[in-house]
């Protein structure tokens, strides 16, 4: 008998353990969105739960706040962000936002799009410009002058370009935006 390399039929993945919790408190994830991103998160977040953090909507959009916020915190995050043009993107950060003299993190940071649609950026092995956090803004990979991911003080306005860390496209439709809701998810 020949082994046709089929595989048996597997039900549907079982939903992220408290998806109904992280629908009900964020103002910017589905549930598709969740289940994308629980497939691409290290093995180490399944079944933990996604604590909200930090939000614009509910803490104010201010990034000392933001470094405050995550000042005790000894997790990764999620960073989600909703721009003008409604469009859903982010990363995931190996560490918590905070200032730093020098980037920091490691290879299991990652840039992604969520909505119009997915996509993971991984790291590349190229550098190691993780994450850095400013005084007056953050940056998220880099390489030649240019960041995957910035935003401001005001966590108002932010750029995404095309950057070595992540070998990523422009995360928004334009490389400048506007932010309308920005959340930060921990996992405990």
């Amino acid at each position: 008998m020949e082994d046709s390399g089929d595989r048996p039929a597997q039900g549907p993945e079982p939903d992220p353990e408290g998806l109904q919790q992280v629908l009900e408190t964020s103002h910017i994830l589905q549930a598709e969105h969740v289940r994308e991103l629980s497939r691409e998160l290290p093995a180490w977040t399944e079944g933990r739960a996604w604590t909200l953090s930090y939000s614009t909507s509910r803490h104010g959009a201010s990034l000392q706040s933001l470094y405050r916020r995550l000042r005790a915190a000894d997790s990764p995050v999620l960073l989600v962000i909703r721009d003008a043009l409604d469009e859903v993107f982010g990363a995931f950060l190996s560490h918590p936002l905070r200032p730093s003299e020098e980037f920091y993190g490691t290879g299991e940071t990652f840039l992604f799009m969520l909505h119009p649609r997915f996509k993971c950026f991984r790291w590349t092995g190229d550098n190691c410009f993780f994450i850095k956090g400013y005084r007056d803004a953050f940056a998220i990979g880099g390489g030649s002058g240019h960041f995957g991911l910035w935003l401001d003080e005001d966590l108002y306005l932010g750029h995404s370009s095309p950057c070595y860390t992540f070998n990523n496209c422009c995360l928004s439709e334009t490389s400048d935006f506007r932010v309308t809701e920005l959340e930060v998810w921990t996992f405990s």
